[in-house]
């Protein structure tokens, strides 16, 4: 795949709340540890796919939590 030509860097997705989910993720940015230690020395296409992967990641955890408030009601029962 050729490298798309960028007028402007990929700028880093940190949103400054740098707290580890459970699997390892960033809960502000969804990447992981590798992805943050190494943002600034990968090219301008790594650091796109590193965005695409973090969206799909966001999009599983809200799905995730979709299904879970779905199996909770919103009003207890009354009996």
């Amino acid at each position: 795949m050729a490298e798309q030509l960028e007028f402007f860097p990929v700028q880093s997705p940190c949103r400054g709340i740098c707290q580890s989910d459970d699997r390892g993720y960033c809960r502000g940015c969804m990447r992981s540890r590798d992805e943050r230690f190494h943002w600034q020395n990968m090219s301008d296409a790594q650091k796109q796919e590193v965005l695409r992967l973090c969206r799909q990641r966001l999009l599983r955890k809200i799905r995730a939590n979709k299904a879970i408030s779905a199996e909770d009601p919103d009003q207890p029962s009354l009996f």
